[in-house]
């Protein structure tokens, strides 16, 4: 119901004001009461519908006429305005609580639906209470397709579940003059036990591709060596080389002694035997002095 506009209101102050002055002036009373009574009238005719209103007119019961937004006059006592229709985009939040998904999981689904009215007259008369309407229309079509749906469907698809829902919703609600513009999945509540089942199963999966990483990160590896060993097949200068970087950046890095096999020296061609014995030969102690006799 709309509240009284206040210039509707200043209109049979007006009225009552100008009657009593007459009447007082006149010394007639009936002077008085018919402008009171014209200042009735006027404030029952007068009707204001703000600019994302319609307004129902019905006339003896029956539909008359859709008027708004602005000022407009009905007949007093004859026309009725039971329904004011609001043409804005309303939202109408809808929670599906405890439905059973296709693969038998239970959930609560909270959504939001934005829609308007686009047909006044079919708002009106078509349905009792459009609001009401196109809330359980949502709701029951979104049980509708949970259903019909897998949880991990839901969980990942969830544009495409919001696409259907907004056409079944509108398919329902078209003939009473509504367009359903869209649908928006909120929140997909699921069990607590049924989380960590999936927690552990999405873990489980994790460990299973870093394993597959690491075994593929080793094959590379062997590959590599084993295509670096056929170079140094064909060039032992290169293996020797190669040992003796090997050597010398351990020696670089750890700052500590490192003992190597004769036989690995020998085999870098460095003559190890004469090697030793002439750094044996350096590091010999002199002999202490004898004294005279």
């Amino acid at each position: 119901m709309m509240g009284t506009h206040p210039l509707v209101v200043l209109l049979f102050v007006l009225a009552c004001g100008i009657g009593l002055l007459v009447g007082a002036l006149s010394g007639n009373p009936w002077a008085m009461v018919g402008s009171i009574a014209a200042g009735l009238l006027v404030s029952v005719s007068i009707r204001v519908a703000k600019q994302w209103q319609k307004a129902v007119v019905l006339r003896l019961g029956k539909f008359h006429r859709l008027k708004g937004p602005g000022f407009f006059a009905i007949l007093p006592f004859v026309d009725t305005v039971p329904y004011w229709i609001d043409l804005r985009t309303i939202t109408t939040p809808f929670t599906a609580e405890q439905t059973l998904t296709k693969d038998s999981i239970p959930v609560d689904v909270d959504a939001v639906l934005f829609w308007r009215v686009v047909d006044s007259t079919k708002a009106a008369l078509e349905v009792e209470n459009y609001r009401e309407a196109i809330a359980w229309a949502s709701q029951t079509a979104l049980r509708d397709v949970i259903g019909k749906t897998d949880l991990s469907e839901m969980l990942v698809g969830r544009e495409k579940i919001d696409a259907l829902l907004c056409e079944m919703i509108d398919h329902r609600s078209e003939p009473w003059g509504i367009k359903v513009h869209s649908v928006e999945i909120r929140d997909v509540k699921i069990p607590v036990g049924l989380q960590n089942a999936m927690s552990m199963q999405a873990q489980a999966e994790r460990e299973r591709q870093a394993r597959i990483i690491l075994g593929d990160s080793e094959r590379q590896v062997a590959m590599s060596f084993a295509e670096a060993s056929r170079s140094y097949v064909e060039n032992p200068t290169a293996l020797h080389l190669r040992a003796m970087n090997i050597l010398l950046e351990g020696m670089r890095q750890s700052s500590t002694v490192i003992i190597v096999p004769s036989t690995a020296v020998e085999t870098m061609g460095l003559g190890a035997m004469a090697g030793l014995t002439a750094l044996a030969k350096d590091t010999k102690p002199a002999a202490p002095p004898q004294s005279a006799a």
